[in-house]
């Protein structure tokens, strides 16, 4: 290569300073994965080359036979790793090696704790990619052209893994990307033949382009010149998904996914299956066991990997599984869509739809087993994933059973705030003459299991899901009914037990309710500008009162969120339920004193906004109130 030109040297984006030092100071004990990063990013770097070349045949320059290839020096204690893909520009080197693009980048590096433990494993779920380089190597040169461009428009890019790197233009008459690794002081192991075949076995034996080394040949006898080294494939350079079940084992599964995926850690579970007839693909999903740093930023760039006849065409494709799935990974290969596509056309074909439909089937029919095969991993998918499955209900009418049949919550069965219930075990639990599902939704667990509203369903041993995740009460707003059986919020509307309350019961509560309709009328002069209604309670054992909020009104819950982003939300007033059995409201009954009876009053209506999880107007007030009946109390 000639002298290089347009030498600049610039500093790296301060996400990157930070990545670089948290990767080596915590993935050094697992630091071989460096050669599986680069060999995954140069086999994308082919296939980019592949799909712009359907447009372009010329980006080819002549040489279609694309290719990996490994290099050592022993003695200068070098690794050499090069491709003829797609290649770099100059801004492409600036944009792709000194800054880190994803969204959202700054948040990940927020929740890194200084652990090494569980560091590797966020930034795993992050992906390492190319700067994984520097876990091995204290400089990293990378030579590249972008394939089309001449042979002066090379770029040199250099760097020690500190502060700032060096471009220049250079000679490059070969396009694609070099990347030459200066090995650290300690990690010459890796300078081996046998050590980096191994490794290639290991790690990319599934890459499709093929992994070329030179051959060591055997010692030759003595006076004999010794045999000259050959090119060899290293790897079986086959696309994984193209081949057998029956010729892959788990490892192979494994490895894959960490190339597909970028992700370091194994999958959780993963379903290949091929598909012949009016319509013909081969789909590899697999279930992450962790979720990603941004699974809650929607806007993140998500989907599968496609190929038509093998060809690879786009990274995260996200047509074809819905949202709530967005963590779901691998490579869609079919026959049924033409080598031009596009993320546009992709929106309009109706084979889109047909493979859309079929791959989530695939995917949901995958957590099922692992659910009915393997609950203990299913919870741990249950505490990674469930918030984002209770999205599935509402956006997915045609999967809506099965999505119903996945979730997974806590309940009063249970003394833990572990989701584990199933719908299905809940109906199988209902008492005889239940004919509804009840549940509650919380700002948080405890407030949901200690809610006033589960009394009377204590009492009678009635099970009630307990909810308490942002999406619950949006999701369950969605909802109407699961196995027949329809939902009941217990915190609002009238209260229906069916037929696990008796007519003597029903009976008593008429004639208790209009015992207390002067106390109610009272009680509803004294609150008529916090409450709509007051009346007598069914639901409570132990509490002197709660607040029910109307069938159709919104929670506390959701009103909070809204309300935390900025949202209007509906001027509404509670209906205030009084327990007669209970010596305060006894006390309201008796109290002649009107102003005596008004703070008294509005003391248990706001104790009642408490005990459901809301907020006081004005604390201040209550405080004094309260501290007021304390002290006449005690003279």
């Amino acid at each position: 290569m000639s002298a290089e030109t347009q030498q600049e040297t610039l500093g790296f984006q301060t996400e990157v300073k930070q990545l670089l030092h948290l990767m080596i100071h915590s993935l050094y004990s697992n630091k071989e994965i460096f050669l599986r990063e680069l060999i995954s990013n140069a086999s994308d770097a082919a296939d980019k080359l592949r799909f712009e070349a359907l447009a372009n045949n010329d980006l080819y320059e002549g040489n279609g036979e694309l290719n990996i290839r490994i290099d050592f020096n022993a003695a200068a204690k070098t690794i050499t790793i090069a491709d003829n893909g797609i290649g770099m520009g100059r801004q492409d080197v600036i944009d792709h090696l000194g800054t880190i693009a994803k969204s959202g980048t700054s948040q990940f590096l927020s929740e890194l704790s200084g652990d090494q433990k569980k560091d590797s494993q966020l930034i795993g779920q992050f992906g390492v990619g190319f700067y994984s380089a520097f876990i091995v190597a204290d400089k990293v040169e990378v030579f590249t052209r972008r394939a089309g461009e001449s042979a002066a428009e090379g770029v040199h890019w250099t760097s020690q893994g500190e502060g700032e790197f060096t471009i220049a233009t250079v000679d490059k008459p070969q396009r694609g990307t070099t990347i030459v690794l200066h090995l650290k002081e300690g990690e010459e192991e890796f300078a081996d033949g046998f050590r980096l075949r191994n490794l290639v076995r290991k790690y990319s034996d599934h890459i499709s382009l093929p992994v070329i080394m030179q051959s060591e040949p055997a010692p030759a006898e003595e006076g004999e010149e010794p045999a000259a080294p050959e090119d060899e494939t290293v790897n079986s350079a086959t696309a994984l998904w193209t081949r057998s079940k029956s010729e892959l084992s788990e490892d192979d599964y494994k490895e894959f996914y960490k190339h597909v995926s970028h992700d370091f850690q194994e999958p959780m579970k993963w379903s290949h299956n091929r598909v012949e007839g009016k319509l013909e693909y081969t789909s590899l999903l697999y279930t992450p066991a962790h979720a990603p740093y941004d699974l809650w930023n929607r806007d993140t760039p998500r989907g599968l990997k496609l190929y038509v006849q093998r060809v690879f065409i786009m990274d995260e494709a996200d047509q074809f599984l819905p949202m709530y799935l967005r963590f779901i990974k691998g490579v869609v290969d079919t026959n049924d869509l033409s080598l031009n596509v596009s993320r546009e056309i992709l929106q309009k074909d109706p084979v889109v739809d047909k493979l859309r439909a079929q791959l989530t089937k695939r995917a949901l029919d995958m957590l099922g087993k692992l659910a009915k095969n393997d609950p203990e991993q299913y919870a741990k998918f249950w505490t990674e994933f469930g918030e984002v499955l209770k999205e599935g209900p509402a956006e997915d009418q045609a999967n809506r059973e099965t999505v119903l049949k996945l979730l997974r919550f806590a309940s009063t069965q249970n003394d833990s705030a572990e989701q584990s219930v199933s719908l299905e075990d809940y109906v199988s639990r209902m008492q005889e003459g239940q004919e509804k599902i009840y549940y509650t939704v919380a700002e948080n667990y405890n407030t949901a299991k200690h809610s006033p509203h589960l009394e009377i369903f204590r009492k009678k041993g009635i099970e009630v899901l307990l909810m308490s995740d942002r999406v619950d009460e949006w999701m369950m707003s969605q909802l109407f009914d699961f196995d027949g059986k329809s939902f009941q919020d217990v915190s609002k509307g009238d209260l229906d037990l069916g037929e696990t309350e008796n007519e003597d019961e029903k009976k008593a509560q008429e004639e208790t309710a209009k015992e207390m309709e002067g106390l109610t009328e009272r009680l509803k002069a004294s609150l008529d500008a916090q409450v709509s209604e007051v009346r007598v309670t069914h639901r409570l054992t132990d509490s002197p009162a709660c607040v029910v909020l109307g069938a159709y009104d919104m929670g506390m819950q959701m009103r909070k969120i809204m309300e935390a982003a900025g949202q209007a939300v509906p001027d509404t007033k509670p209906i205030f339920e009084i327990n007669p059995e209970h010596a305060l409201v006894s006390k309201l009954d008796q109290e002649a004193d009107e102003d005596r009876f008004n703070e008294l009053a509005l003391v248990v209506f706001e104790q009642a906004q408490l005990a459901a999880g809301g907020q006081l107007d004005d604390p201040a007030a209550y405080v004094n109130r309260l501290n007021k009946l304390l002290v006449n109390l005690i003279s």
